[in-house]
């Protein structure tokens, strides 16, 4: 069993900043790739950033250099830093992780969500 316990969301104004947090724990071997995906109401889900084993990091255009995707692997943590926030962003952040159990199984594991609200 492994889990995603995320954190962090909240009701923030324009322009503001959010740090979302998201832990893996349980029978873990190792975790192969980390993201954090987002949905807003209407939309798909979509990918926000992702980062690999070796600190490769993906953006999607439209947060690229306001967003910026970070992990401590002592901690099995995964960070989102969110500044510059705008109308648009409010979503349903979630947090993905593709680990290697310890019986060596490959799954791919979601966060429950946490809401960020940009409203003035």
């Amino acid at each position: 069993q492994v889990q995603l316990v995320e954190s962090g969301g909240g009701l923030v104004q324009p322009g503001g900043s959010l740090r979302l947090s998201c832990a893996a724990s349980g029978s873990i071997f190792s975790i192969n790739a980390l993201g954090w995906y987002r949905q807003a109401p209407g939309n798909k889900r979509e990918l926000v950033a992702s980062i690999t084993t070796s600190g490769g990091t993906n953006y999607a255009d439209s947060v690229m250099g306001r967003f910026t995707i970070s992990k401590d692997n002592a901690k099995n943590t995964v960070y989102l830093q969110m500044n510059s926030l705008k109308f648009e962003d409010t979503a349903v952040y979630y947090c993905n992780a593709r680990i290697t159990t310890l019986a060596f199984k490959y799954l791919e594991v979601w966060g429950q969500g946490t809401l960020v609200t940009v409203s003035s």
